[in-house]
């Protein structure tokens, strides 16, 4: 196999029905919150209860993550994830049933959303199993020295399938409704539960079966914050989407600012995501595993400027530029950081450490939008958006000049180092 082999993950079988099964599963998901969200604001015409929707969610995603990643250490993962997903089949199935007038035809606007809401909550004790299973499952299909690319890909994929999935969401309403609409995220879901079943059942690496949970979560976070190539990481991707978080802005930015409508709207959003999946696909090609903590640092710093720029900016075609490139340089970062979790994690700790990866990322993208919002109330939308960006580069400036494991990291010794293992 050639060593920059930009195919190499994708010419395991197995791999390849992971990444269907992945995105069949990551589309769905995607289709479900914005269907979820549009429901809920046809009902009410509040967005309080919009907010509510994500409180629903990142409670249980963030108070169970640890324990969860626990779990995933303790168990078989194929089978786990088979589970997860079975369970994740009946909430889509409650959906359709909540949004299906035959069935709630008579029903009460309040009890159907306290019902899709306990749902939702559901959804969140699930999402903290997710995670860490999908992140374990990985490394146990393909060998450890093209780790890299299989980050590379499975990122890609997700990025994809978010993308795609929420604007075939918003498509699909209008076409058919939103119980049809849910009625397809169920059918994805259970095509992604029978492609399991395509992965071979996978051998437990972790020796400490049985262990007490006190002691596993104890182990876990030690590792965690002891390595300091896996905190900067982490903290880095943290400090960027709490304070540069401008999503929760943009809808802000079309109307009032810019004032380009929703069409203008849709493009600003567009912008993002289509910076972030070019990237990650050119990584394939072009590996950053050479001085990759170097490049971290200054993917980020790219980052905090482009929301700068974006903040700054009274013009549409500056502004689709600066959230394209945002959406390039946050590309980069998560290509990286995927990679450096998948090095640098023993395989018997991988559960537990996407459970404390979940948790930084995970609250921070709800607390970030919160961040946004609150900013945006006291000192306005733009300055918001530019006091985010300056957070962000004094971040990158601080944990660069502090954290020199992660500033000379280089992840070429580390595929080098499993290369000679498989020899």
């Amino acid at each position: 196999m050639q060593k920059n082999d930009p195919y190499a993950a994708l010419r395991i079988k197995e791999f390849n029905t992971f990444l269907l099964l992945r995105f069949a599963l990551v589309f769905g998901w995607s289709m479900q919150f914005i269907v979820i969200e549009w429901e809920v604001y046809s009902l009410t015409k509040d967005p309080l209860y919009l907010g509510l929707i994500g409180l629903m969610e990142i409670i249980p995603a963030f108070t169970m993550a640890l324990f969860a990643g626990h779990i995933v250490d303790q168990k078989e993962k194929r089978n786990l994830l088979a589970i997860c997903i079975a369970a994740f089949s009946l909430i889509s199935l409650g959906l359709f049933l909540l949004t299906w007038d035959k069935v709630v035809g008579y029903w009460e606007t309040q009890n159907i959303l306290y019902c899709i809401y306990a749902l939702v909550f559901f959804g969140g004790f699930l999402r903290s199993f997710f995670g860490p299973t999908i992140f374990s499952l990985i490394a146990l299909i393909v060998p450890k020295k093209i780790y890299p690319n299989a980050a590379t890909w499975s990122s890609s994929t997700w990025k994809a399938a978010t993308v795609t999935g929420a604007l075939f969401a918003g498509f699909s309403i209008d076409w058919i409704g939103v119980d049809k609409t849910l009625c397809i995220v169920f059918a994805l879901v259970t095509f992604a539960l029978l492609i399991t079943f395509k992965i071979k059942k996978k051998p437990i690496l972790n020796p400490n079966i049985g262990e007490s949970v006190g002691k596993s979560l104890k182990v876990g976070l030690q590792f965690v914050f002891s390595n300091k190539a896996i905190l900067g990481a982490l903290t880095l991707d943290m400090i960027a989407v709490l304070f540069g978080g401008t999503v929760a802005l943009l809808s802000v930015f079309a109307q009032d600012i810019l004032e380009v409508g929703s069409k203008g709207f849709g493009v600003l959003n567009a912008s993002i995501s289509v910076g972030s999946i070019l990237t990650m696909f050119i990584t394939t090609y072009l590996p950053v595993n050479k001085n990759a903590g170097k490049k971290l640092l200054i993917s980020i710093f790219g980052f905090g400027i482009c929301i700068i720029v974006f903040g700054a900016s009274k013009l549409f075609w500056l502004s689709v530029l600066a959230l394209f490139f945002s959406g390039v340089t946050d590309g980069v970062s998560m290509v990286i950081r995927q990679t450096i979790l998948q090095l640098k994690t023993p395989d018997h700790m991988r559960g537990r450490v996407a459970s404390v990866n979940s948790m930084f990322v995970g609250s921070s993208n709800e607390l970030g939008a919160f961040e946004s919002g609150l900013a945006a109330k006291i000192l306005g939308p733009s300055v918001a958006v530019i006091f985010g960006g300056i957070m962000t580069l004094v971040t990158v400036v601080a944990i660069g000049a502090k954290n020199k494991t992660l500033r000379e990291l280089d992840l070429t010794e580390d595929i080098e180092a499993q290369d000679n293992e498989e020899v």
